[in-house]
C-alpha cells in the first residue's frame, strides 16, 4: 500500500493538506479539465477577432498568432476590431449607410434591470430568510415549499397570465414591470440561499446580544448580516447569471426602450440580408459576457459556499 502511494506522489498525485498543496499532477488534471469546458467559449472570443471570411473556413482557422512557428500559417488569422465597432455602428441593409445599432441602450438596459432586480431581491430575500431562519412559524416547510414552487414551473407556463396582468395594469415595456418580474422570480432562490447560510450560524452569540439590550434589528444588522457576506455574494452571482441570461420574458415583456441584450441579440442572426454574420454574433456574445466574468471574478472567494448551499464550514 505505501509503494502503490509513493507511485502516485512521484507522479504529482500526493496527499493534498491544503488548496496550496495539491501537487502538481492533480493541478494538470484541472488545468485540462478546465481547458477543455472552456474551449466553447475560447473559440467565441476568437471568431469574434476574426474577419468575416474567416469565421467558417475550411480548415478552421484556430488562433490569432502562431506561437513562434508551432501552429501552421493555415491555422492563423489575422485578429480585426471591425467586428466590435460593427456591434454599435453598422449598415443595415446591403449597399447601406452605417448607422447605430441601439446595443449601447440594451447594455445599459440589461445592466440596470439585471442589477437591480437582483439587489432588491437580495434586500427583501435576506430579510425573509432571516425570519424563517430565527422566527420559524408553525408550518414552516410548508410555506418555504410553496416559495419554492414558483421556480419550479418554466417561465413559458405562466407568461400568458405574467402578460395579461402586466397590460391591466400598464407595466408592459418598463423599467418597473420587468424589474418587479425579476426581483419576484429571484426571491426564492434568494430566500432559500440566505436561510442556509444564517441556519449555520450559533445562536449563542445572537443571545448574548440579547442579554445585553441589542434590539432584534441590531442583532440582524451587526451580528449576523456580517457573518453571511459570502452568502451575499454567492447569491449575487447566481441571481445575476440567471437574470442575465433570461430571454423569454425579457422578449414578450420588454418595449423597444428596455430591450436588453439576449433579445436584441437576435438582430446580428440576419444582417442586412447577407444570412448570419456569426463574427458580429460572436462579438456582441464576447462584450455580453465581460460584466458577468468581472463579478465573478472578483467574487470568486465566496462562489465555493454558494455551489455548496452553506454545508462547507469556514
Amino acid at each position: 500500500m505505501a509503494e502503490h502511494n509513493s507511485i502516485w506522489e512521484a507522479l504529482g498525485f500526493r496527499k493534498a493538506s491544503g488548496v496550496g498543496e495539491a501537487g502538481w499532477g492533480r493541478t494538470l488534471v484541472v488545468a485540462i479539465v478546465s481547458f477543455i469546458y472552456f474551449l466553447p467559449v475560447l473559440f467565441i472570443i476568437f471568431t469574434a477577432f476574426k474577419p468575416q471570411d474567416a469565421a467558417l473556413s475550411v480548415p478552421p482557422t484556430l488562433s490569432p498568432t502562431s506561437f513562434f512557428g508551432l501552429i501552421p500559417d493555415k491555422f492563423v488569422f489575422t485578429p480585426t476590431l471591425e467586428n466590435f465597432g460593427s456591434v454599435f455602428m453598422r449598415s443595415m441593409t446591403t449597399g447601406g449607410a452605417p448607422e447605430a445599432t441601439g446595443f449601447d441602450r440594451y447594455f445599459f438596459n440589461s445592466i440596470v434591470i439585471a442589477s437591480s432586480s437582483v439587489l432588491l431581491a437580495l434586500v427583501i430575500g435576506t430579510l425573509a430568510a432571516f425570519g424563517f431562519s430565527r422566527y420559524p412559524l408553525k408550518g414552516n416547510d410548508t410555506y418555504l415549499f410553496i416559495i419554492l414552487t414558483t421556480r419550479m414551473l418554466p417561465a413559458i407556463v405562466v407568461i400568458i397570465p405574467v402578460i395579461l396582468m402586466f397590460r391591466v395594469v400598464g407595466l408592459s415595456g418598463s423599467y418597473t414591470g420587468i424589474i418587479l418580474l425579476y426581483t419576484a422570480f429571484n426571491l426564492a432562490f434568494t430566500i432559500w440561499m440566505m436561510k442556509s447560510f444564517f441556519d449555520e450560524l450559533s445562536l449563542d452569540v445572537e443571545d448574548a446580544a440579547r442579554i445585553d439590550g441589542s434590539s432584534d434589528v441590531k442583532v440582524f444588522f451587526k451580528i449576523a448580516l456580517p457573518q453571511v457576506i459570502a452568502g451575499l455574494a454567492a447569491t449575487f452571482v447566481f441571481g445575476l447569471i440567471l437574470t442575465w441570461n433570461e430571454f423569454l420574458f425579457a422578449l414578450l415583456l420588454s418595449g423597444p426602450d428596455t430591450r436588453t441584450v439576449p433579445v436584441a441579440m437576435n438582430q446580428a442572426v440576419s444582417s442586412g440580408g447577407r444570412g448570419t454574420d456569426w463574427t458580429l454574433l460572436a462579438a456582441i456574445e464576447t462584450l455580453f459576457l465581460i460584466p458577468v466574468f468581472l463579478v465573478t471574478f472578483f467574487l470568486q472567494n465566496h462562489l465555493l459556499r454558494g455551489v455548496t448551499f452553506g454545508t462547507v464550514k469556514r
